[in-house]
């Protein structure tokens, strides 16, 4: 794709069910209190787990979105996607018909899609049979239902995907369904991530590679990106959304633009299952071919949202790809990891991320990352410590990289 040829993408509506606000407006009023979302488990009885605490979605009820029969027939990480596309659609003001609806498109990743549903089948299956499964055990568990029921709930007939890339999911759904905005096959996309994994397995999963804090003794302050004393993830659930919409689709029904998205940069470390390449040269290729991509410089950009996920090798090594893809002007950005308030959900964090950036961009005001309190001297950035910032925000970046070695970087721009 040359880029004569390219549309532009503008971000006309935003969605969230996040562990510290259900609706993108108390989302972004918790970033910028500093709320913590993050308290002990009560989805189940964790405990017998190592783990004991996570950002759980409190107070959601399915049912403001769809039926009952509905609901029951939805993993409750569809049920967010679902959710959460609802509200940015809404927000967007766009109105899906016969005219459009082949040209509106649906991408929402996921990095494991319906755990829950697993689990209790395979309880079922144990206990009583395979004849006494659910008939419905599969659609509800596979990871693309969520962009699949989107589809079905909104009449949104246009291209329809799921990326699958651990917790750079939701970041890949956006950016690919940016590029098929820019590419012209389709005028608008509803996309992002979602997920909801905070079950028995899950969680002991995570526990046994030794990802998670164990810092059950004080659930509040135990996720601490870029902290000297971080040790470990801890999980979260939810979905982020974006309407992207073609520009001059956008401007010709007179909708309010959030951010223009002006680049998408993904590679991959090629290194290792589940820990980054030291030095970060993956996550620093992807920032330097998002910047490419949007044709900006670094000194161009003013805040990133952090991947910032609180875990000893993923802070440090972030730190040094931004200081390697950015150079000396990394030490004037501001840089927060909002993952500081909701926990890290895993395929849907690039979802409630690419909000929470474009919301920054939108209103020039940036989240703060809460508990850092004895910085990482690896970890010599401006991470907004403790409290939200107002600061003119022209450009931002959102990082997200996922096990496997995926990194992904999405560039957000202030529209006009």
């Amino acid at each position: 794709m040359t880029d004569y040829i390219r549309k532009r993408v503008v971000v006309t509506g935003v969605g969230a069910i996040t562990p510290i606000g259900n609706t993108s407006a108390e989302y972004w009023e918790g970033l910028l209190s500093g709320r913590n979302g993050i308290d002990y488990i009560t989805l189940f009885d964790a405990s017998s787990h190592d783990c004991r605490i996570a950002g759980e979605v409190k107070n959601f009820d399915p049912h403001a979105y769809m039926e009952r029969k509905e609901a029951k027939r939805m993993d409750r990480f569809s049920q967010f996607g679902v959710a959460a596309a609802k509200q940015a659609l809404s927000d967007a003001n766009l109105v899906i018909n016969e005219l459009n609806a082949e040209q509106i498109g649906v991408m929402i990743g996921s990095g494991i899609g319906g755990l829950k549903v697993l689990e209790d089948q395979q309880t079922i299956y144990l206990n009583r049979g395979p004849d006494r499964c659910s008939p419905f055990m599969i659609p509800m568990m596979i990871a693309n239902m969520a962009a699949g029921l989107t589809a079905i709930h909104l009449g949104a007939k246009g291209p329809n995907s799921c990326a699958v890339t651990a917790c750079a999911a939701g970041s890949n759904a956006i950016g690919d369904a940016f590029r098929l905005i820019q590419g012209g096959y389709a005028q608008a996309m509803i996309c992002g991530g979602t997920e909801s994994a905070v079950t028995p397995l899950g969680l002991a999963g995570f526990a046994a590679c030794k990802a998670l804090s164990f810092r059950n003794d004080d659930p509040a302050h135990a996720c601490r990106p870029f902290d000297r004393d971080r040790d470990g993830f801890v999980m979260g659930e939810g979905a982020g959304i974006l309407v992207l919409e073609e520009l001059q689709h956008a401007l010709s029904r007179g909708a309010r633009i959030y951010a223009e998205l002006v680049g998408y940069g993904m590679t991959c470390d090629a290194y290792h299952i589940t820990s980054p390449v030291p030095g970060g040269e993956g996550a620093a290729r992807a920032i330097q071919l998002a910047l490419k991509d949007a044709g900006l410089t670094p000194q161009q950009v003013s805040y990133i949202n952090a991947h910032g996920t609180s875990t000893p090798a993923n802070d440090s090594t972030e730190t040094a790809a931004m200081k390697k893809a950015l150079g000396d002007h990394a030490y004037k950005i501001a840089v927060s990891s909002t993952k500081s308030m909701t926990g890290h959900l895993l395929g849907g964090s690039g979802g409630i991320e690419a909000v929470a950036t474009v919301l920054a961009i939108a209103n020039d005001k940036i989240p703060p990352t809460i508990n850092l309190e004895n910085p990482d001297p690896e970890c010599d950035l401006d991470y907004v410590a403790h409290s939200s910032r107002s600061q003119k925000v022209e450009v931002a970046l959102s990082n997200s990289f996922g096990f496997g070695g995926h990194n992904v970087t999405l560039a957000f721009k202030k529209y006009p």
